[in-house]
C-alpha cells in the first residue's frame, strides 16, 4: 500500500503540521483549565499574530535576505507574532470577558462573548488588511537539511517543528517550576480558595491569556510563512478548529494533553491521506473528535490543569 511504502513522506509533513496545532492547542487549554472556558476567539489571536509578523516583516525586512539574516528576521517575525498575539489576548480578556467575570454571568454569556469577539475581530483584520490573502514575505530558500529514511526535511519544517518543540518545553517550565506557574495551577484547581490564600485571580487570569496569546501569535506567523505561504482575515479558523480538537483529544484542561493531542492529529491526519484523499484530511479531525467525546470524553490524558489537579 503506498502508505506504508511512503511512511516518512506522510510521517514528517504530519509532525510539522502536528507541532503547530499542539501550540495553538495550548492556547484553548490553558483558558479553558482556569476559566472553565471555550476561548473560541483564540483562532483570531492566531490570525493577528500572522498578520502582526506580515506588517513588522513588510515594513523592516529586506528583499530575499540571506544567511545568517535569515534566522534574524525570522526570529524577528517569531517575536512580532506572539507580541501582537498576546497585546489581543489581553485585550479579549479585558473586553470581552473580564466585565462578564465581574457580574458572576452564567458560561453561556460567555460562550456568545467569545464568539461575538471572534466575529469581531476578524471582520476587523479584513477592513484592515482586506479579504484576499496577502502573501508574507521570503525569508529564505525552502531547501532540504537532511533527509530521514530517504525523505527530505526542509528547512520550513525543522524551523516549525524546533519552535514548537521549545515553545512547549518552555511552557511546561513556566507552569511548573515558577510561582507564576504555580499561582495558574492554583486558580485552575480552586480559584476561591486561591484568592483566599493571597493569589491575586485578576492576574494570573490575565497572564494566562498573555502566554496563550504569546503562543497563539507565534504560531499564526510559523503557519503564515511557513505553511501556507500567507495570511487572510479567516486563516485562524481552520487551523483553530483543529487545535481545539486536538486539545480535547488530549485531555482539555491538560497542557502535555494538548502537545500530545496535537502532534497525534496532525500525524494521523497526513497519514489518512494515502487512505482515504487528500480531500477528507480535514474531516479527519473532526472524526476522531467525535470518537473521543463518545468513548473517552477526557481525552488521553484527563484533565489535570483544571479542577481534578
Amino acid at each position: 500500500m503506498n502508505l506504508f511504502h511512503n511512511f516518512w513522506d506522510y510521517f514528517i509533513p504530519g509532525l510539522t503540521t502536528g507541532s503547530m496545532y499542539a501550540v495553538i492547542a495550548i492556547g484553548y487549554t490553558l483558558v479553558y483549565g482556569v476559566l472553565q472556558l471555550i476561548n473560541f476567539a483564540h483562532s483570531e489571536v492566531f490570525m493577528m499574530g500572522g498578520f502582526g509578523s506580515l506588517v513588522v516583516l513588510s515594513e523592516l525586512a529586506p528583499q530575499s535576505p540571506h544567511g545568517f539574516n535569515s534566522v534574524v528576521w525570522v526570529i524577528v517575525g517569531m517575536i512580532a507574532g506572539a507580541l501582537v498575539g498576546a497585546l489581543t489576548a489581553f485585550g479579549l480578556e479585558k473586553a470581552a470577558y473580564k466585565p462578564l467575570r465581574k457580574r458572576n454571568a452564567p458560561k453561556l454569556v460567555f460562550l456568545i462573548s467569545a464568539i461575538g469577539a471572534s466575529f469581531f475581530l476578524y471582520n476587523l483584520a479584513g477592513k484592515l488588511w482586506g479579504r484576499n490573502p496577502v502573501p508574507m514575505p521570503e525569508l529564505y530558500t525552502n531547501g532540504e537539511v537532511f533527509s530521514v529514511f530517504g525523505t527530505p526535511v526542509k528547512i520550513t519544517q525543522l524551523i516549525i517543528i524546533g519552535s514548537a518543540v521549545a515553545m512547549m518545553i518552555g511552557l511546561d517550565m513556566v507552569v511548573n517550576r515558577t510561582k507564576m506557574g504555580a499561582g495558574i495551577r492554583a486558580v485552575a484547581q480552586d480559584a476561591e480558595t486561591a484568592g483566599l490564600m493571597g493569589v491575586d485571580i485578576d492576574k494570573i487570569i490575565s497572564r494566562t491569556f498573555i502566554i496563550g496569546g504569546l503562543l497563539g501569535g507565534a504560531a499564526g506567523f510559523l503557519y503564515g510563512f511557513g505553511i501556507s505561504g500567507q495570511v487572510w482575515f479567516t486563516v485562524g479558523f481552520l487551523p483553530g478548529i483543529k487545535a481545539f480538537a486536538a486539545a480535547v483529544l488530549g485531555g482539555i484542561g491538560n497542557i502535555r494533553g494538548a502537545m500530545l493531542g496535537g502532534l497525534l492529529l496532525g500525524i494521523v491526519e497526513n497519514l489518512s491521506s494515502p487512505l482515504f484523499g487528500t480531500q477528507w484530511i480535514d474531516v479527519t479531525a473532526f472524526v476522531i473528535l467525535i470518537l473521543v467525546l463518545m468513548f473517552r470524553p477526557t481525552g488521553i490524558m484527563g484533565e489535570r490543569l483544571g479542577r481534578s489537579a
